[in-house]
């Protein structure tokens, strides 16, 4: 019975989101507001269904979240359809990079002189807190291919960077924590600095290769002799799973591989399509003979970067579902207090202070205007990338330093979710409505 039960409350939840999702995008609500809410519902406050501890299920956690995020950056990288060398990369380098840079120390100074937290816990909360989501921010990223809007642009570009430039931050958080007494020379060298330079680009060379090679060889295939038609799902899967193994293994940032690999299969679709859009360049599908628009030599590349791209995206609307839903079974089985002075002292001082001076200061001299500089500085999203942080430091690094992080994480992701969730739509329309008033 158990078993039957878990099935009708999972098939009733997806059948809902799939009737009710058009409706949700007209309101200010988000769909991973409804996902929070049934994950806690499902936990000792409500039917008592499932029980997910944030330090005894670490591993689990992190695992599925991994997957949630290698998903969701890839589908990014798919999405960001411009040349390499195109000016619009710059403002989302800048908000991934330098703004990363800015918000880990800005947050980690605010945690020890009002938090009152070591400087190990406090680097490592603010490396967890640092990157922004890749996964919820659907009211505000790049809707297709085709747009070019700048601020949409830099907040998906955004989130596609800066989830595997955080895993340096929480590796010297954690090297803190683990050296009590240590001093910062001890964790702070050239050698980790090195590690990090070659972390970041050899991940972007690795991803960027392996999705020019396997592009180019699936679609040399179909022209050529008609092979490797269909499945495009197998392609984007393992297209993910090869270029985070690869990156891995080169023991360089896994996340910043797969984002890469996406934005890589996407550069050689738009070469080839000659700047065209996907929609023009493949046209009209008989759908009676799906095989002749694969296997076309002006239509290949066209054709199966859209495929991929739609299946990525159902795979990262399921992925929501579950991330969020395992978030607020968290929230339900947490024993401490979640919303604490400190916790709304953080969420201040995060959305209101640290994330908006990092990105006035990353953006010094760019191309953006007023009203998106502000809009950038509200969306900084915390969600999925922040929760998978918190469960690979729960489960790499001392118990003792990291639970205490814990309700705090938890409390800026759950205010993110609702305050960012209720105010992306009605922002994002004034925001569309400026837009078209000024073209």
């Amino acid at each position: 019975m158990h078993e039957t039960l878990w099935f009708l409350i999972v098939g009733s939840v997806l059948v809902f989101m799939g009737v009710a999702a058009t409706t949700l995008r007209r309101l200010p609500v988000s769909a991973a507001m409804v996902y929070v809410a049934i994950g806690y519902a499902l936990g000792p406050p409500g039917v008592g269904l499932l029980h997910l501890d944030m330090a005894a299920d670490a591993h689990l956690l992190r695992m599925l979240t991994e997957v949630a995020l290698l998903v969701s950056l890839f589908a990014i990288g798919l999405r960001l359809r411009v040349g390499v060398l195109d000016k619009l990369w710059m403002v989302p380098l800048r908000l991934g990079f330098l703004a990363m840079l800015a918000t880990v120390p800005l947050l980690a100074l605010f945690c020890v002189y009002v938090l009152h937290l070591g400087w190990g816990p406090a680097i490592l909360l603010a490396a967890i807190l640092a990157p922004t989501d890749p996964v919820l921010a659907h009211d505000v990223q790049v809707h297709n291919p085709g747009d070019h809007d700048l601020l949409r642009f830099a907040l998906s570009g955004e989130g596609g960077l800066n989830d595997g430039i955080a895993l340096p931050f929480a590796m010297i958080g954690l090297a803190f924590c683990a050296m009590h007494g240590a001093g910062a020379g001890d964790v702070l060298n050239l050698k980790l600095a090195a590690s990090a330079v070659w972390g970041v680009l050899g991940a972007i060379a690795i991803g960027a290769l392996l999705g020019w090679v396997t592009t180019h060889a699936v679609a040399w295939l179909r022209t050529r002799f008609a092979h490797a038609l269909g499945l495009e799902g197998f392609f984007a899967l393992g297209l993910i799973g090869l270029s985070f193994g690869a990156a891995q293994l080169a023991h360089t940032y896994g996340f910043l591989a797969v984002f890469a690999a996406g934005v890589s299969m996407r550069r050689v679709e738009y070469r080839a399509s000659g700047g065209t859009s996907p929609r023009e360049t493949i046209g009209t599908v008989d759908s009676a003979d799906v095989e002749a628009t694969a296997s076309d030599p002006d239509k290949a590349h066209a054709f199966m970067t859209e495929s991929v791209l739609g299946f990525t995206i159902e795979l990262e609307r399921i992925a929501e579902v579950i991330i969020m839903a395992m978030v607020g079974n968290v929230l339900a089985t947490l024993a401490a207090p979640l919303f604490t002075w400190q916790a709304l002292a953080l969420v201040i001082a995060l959305f209101m202070f640290v994330r908006p001076a990092s990105v006035a200061l990353s953006l010094i001299g760019s191309a953006a205007s007023p009203t998106q500089r502000r809009l950038m500085s509200w969306f900084g999203i915390r969600g999925v990338g922040s929760f998978y942080y918190l469960a690979y430091s729960l489960e790499h690094g001392p118990a003792a330093d990291i639970k205490p992080l814990v309700p705090l994480a938890l409390a800026v992701v759950t205010a993110s979710v609702v305050i960012h969730g209720v105010s992306a739509t009605p922002l994002m329309n004034r925001y569309r409505r400026l837009r078209r008033s000024e073209s």
